[in-house]
């Protein structure tokens, strides 16, 4: 085996892009040289490197001679397509060879060492690397890189390897931190690499600069009886930073304590990379943490001190906005939002606070919640838009809507409505808890939906630029936590309604509800439930709420785990296959069949036990009652299924005797797929 050690060196890579970057190298490494048999790489990521280190067996593959028939085109092809190929193998004529109707180019492939595959495969592979930006810079000769390459270390058991990427050619030196120890050093191994590179002031393992940072911190704020608020895309992030980790503390001052904590700590996490500290019952501390490139000669003191000016200035432009702010009701900035377009066929902001508002008093009804509270609520859930401070920190909206709102004299209820109507965020958040948060969460995605759909910015294979998806997923997950069955289908109603009749009647609710069992069915799949059962459910009815056909679906699920349930769904199969072939000749076998016409027993238990599965027209059916009727009558078919096949033959010698039959198999079918469509379900 021989060594392999490559190392891209050049201006600084943008901290988000590293670790795919270095996941790329790898996997283009492993495709370029795999006639090699590279070993799994090891990989390194920092701000101005990305490097990997392998073993080869230049000895295999690319290492023998070979022989290779190339495919051309067809015989009879133009002139044009032949005279292309030719010219793309660099061939003559005389070499092709008719086969199969085919022409063929065959030519020995001489052996290629393994410095030959590596200057030419892989180098060719890396110059198409897909950063997300790339640019080019004053000597690139065409070649882009995220920023301008500035070395190249490609070394074969020591020994330089030809490759070049633009004006770069691969050599043997690298670089260590800029300020601590500039200029070139001789590599000779990755294991030298990283060894010269660690004296020089620069960890070249993204994972140990990560530890030191995070331990670092730790121990500091352990000195100060502090802990650091843990954030892992912060850590991340700085730890693409810098190379040589220097982790420090600051102070706050006090005046800017009295900021709500997640304006502090936004501000000096967007704005600084900043890390917020906790004192030991969790409230947040006076201090901050911050990482250093490099290991300053007065133990840190002038750039904590720097650090801290910095970030005094920034809290005092949060405080600006935090003072401003207040100075205005929320319910006085709603003629504002009036100003903020929403879409273009959906008007602005201050007509869409209007509808939350009259859908989550509508909603509040159906969760338990004080209508009026939810109406306040969803009318000023928007205000903070147009705050000084959302416009500064977007994430934050919903949060200052919650301090205002308080600042203003509105109930906690409501205050509370106004953060929480965002849950769920995402995939890892938690759904709202009070009922007027609730109300006006559902409200907010409801109208989305609706919206949008009349529009027509559904959600496409393509994308979904309005987030929809997630909107509905939010609707489901809050149904399902709290146990909502509430008519859904009259909510969608009333909320395209609210956007007017011509727009109203761009989309029927029916369309809505597809999407959002949709959205149902990839929450459940994502679970490892049935989904294939719930799309049954779903395909047998039109439901006018979510909750009722999950919850049949379990239960059915339940149901066909058992031996009754299993034998059921293959005695539907069976009758549904005979039907499908049956009808193929002479069909549709539809209709109610003659009691008179049975010749035997069997028959006519089963078409009892069919309508006896069938409910009657003034039956009703709600509540806890529904489920376990629906499922009852299903098990109750089991058994005269199995007697009717087992002792009755479909397809009797006399035709009007089959054709019977038949249609008491059709009956049979339509039955069970009254409760589910039974030909979605898998296994």
């Amino acid at each position: 085996m021989a060594d392999f050690f490559l190392e891209l060196f050049g201006e600084e890579i943008p901290a988000r892009m590293q670790a795919d970057a270095a996941a790329e190298l790898g996997r283009r490494a492993a495709e370029a040289l795999r006639s090699l048999r590279p070993t799994a790489p090891r990989l390194f990521h920092g701000p101005r490197r990305i490097a990997l280190a392998l073993a080869l067996d230049p000895d295999e593959g690319a290492g023998k001679a070979a022989a290779e028939r190339l495919r051309g085109p067809r015989e009879g092809a133009p002139e044009a397509a032949l005279a292309g190929f030719l010219a793309r193998h660099g061939a003559a004529r005389e070499e092709l060879v008719a086969e199969g109707g085919y022409l063929w180019l065959r030519r020995d492939r001489p052996a290629r060492g393994a410095a030959e595959v590596i200057g030419t495969d892989l180098a060719a592979s890396l110059r198409a690397f897909p950063w997300p930006k790339s640019m080019r810079w004053g000597a690139s000769e065409g070649f882009s890189w995220v920023r301008p390459l500035r070395r190249i270390v490609a070394l074969l058991d020591g020994s330089v390897v030809p490759f070049e990427l633009g004006p770069v050619r691969a050599g043997a030196e690298s670089e260590g931190h800029r300020f601590h120890a500039p200029g070139a050093f001789a590599v000779t191994s990755a294991a030298q690499w990283e060894g010269e590179l660690r004296a020089r002031k620069v960890v070249a393992d993204a994972d140990e600069r990560r530890r030191m940072i995070a331990d670092g911190l730790e121990r500091r704020a352990a000195g100060r009886g502090l802990r650091v608020r843990a954030d892992e895309g912060l850590l991340a992030e700085v730890a693409g930073l810098v190379e040589w980790p220097v982790p420090l503390l600051g102070a706050i001052d006090a005046v800017f304590m009295e900021l709500p904590p997640e304006v502090r700590e936004l501000s000096m996490k967007v704005n600084q990379r900043y890390f917020a500290l906790r004192d030991a019952d969790g409230r947040a501390a006076p201090g901050f943490g911050f990482v250093a490139n490099i290991a300053a000669a007065d133990g840190g003191g002038a750039i904590v001190a720097g650090n801290e000016r910095v970030l005094r200035a920034r809290l005092a432009d949060a405080r600006h906005f935090w003072d401003l702010d207040r100075r205005t009701p929320l319910a006085d900035r709603l003629p504002a939002l009036e100003r903020v377009v929403l879409h273009g066929k959906l008007g602005n902001q201050g007509a869409r606070a209007l509808r939350i508002a009259a859908l989550a008093g509508r909603i509040a009804r159906e969760v338990g919640a004080d209508p009026g509270l939810a109406e306040r609520a969803g009318l000023l859930c928007k205000a903070d838009l147009v705050s000084g401070m959302v416009g500064e920190f977007p994430e934050l909206q919903g949060v200052m809507g919650r301090y205002y709102a308080l600042h203003d004299g509105e109930g906690e209820a409501v205050a509370d409505a106004i953060r929480d109507h965002y849950a769920p965020r995402g995939a890892a958040d938690a759904v709202p808890e009070a009922p007027v948060s609730v109300a006006v969460a559902l409200a907010d995605r409801i109208d989305m939906l609706a919206g949008f759909f009349a529009a027509g910015e559904r959600p496409t294979g393509g994308g979904d630029p309005f987030a929809l998806r997630r909107a509905g997923l939010g609707i489901v997950r809050i149904l399902r936590a709290h146990r909502l069955g509430f008519d859904l289908v009259s909510v969608l109603d009333a909320a395209l309604a609210g956007h007017g009749t011509t727009l109203a009647g761009q989309v029927s609710t029916a369309e809505i509800m597809e999407f959002l069992a949709e959205r149902l069915r990839v929450q459940l799949r994502a679970e490892g439930g049935r989904h294939d059962i719930l799309a049954a459910v779903f395909a047998a009815a039109r439901w006018r709420d979510l909750l009722t056909p999950f919850d049949l679906a379990a239960a059915l699920a339940e149901h066909l785990g058992t031996e009754r349930g299993a034998d059921l769904l293959i005695a539907y199969r069976r009758a549904a296959n005979i039907l499908r072939i049956e009808n193929a000749k002479d069909g549709p076998h539809e209709g109610a069949p003659d009691t008179a016409a049975f010749a035997q027993p069997e028959e006519a238990a089963l078409l009892a036990a069919i309508t006896a599965s069938r409910p009657d027209d003034n039956e009703v059916l709600d509540g806890e009652a529904y489920i376990p009727a629906k499922i009852a009558r299903l098990a109750a078919l089991r058994a005269p299924v199995d007697a009717f096949f087992a002792g009755v033959t479909v397809n009797a010698p006399s035709p009007a005797l089959r054709a019977n039959r038949l249609r008491l198999l059709a009956r049979l079918v339509h039955a069970m797929d009254r409760i589910a469509d039974f030909s979605k379900i898998e296994g």
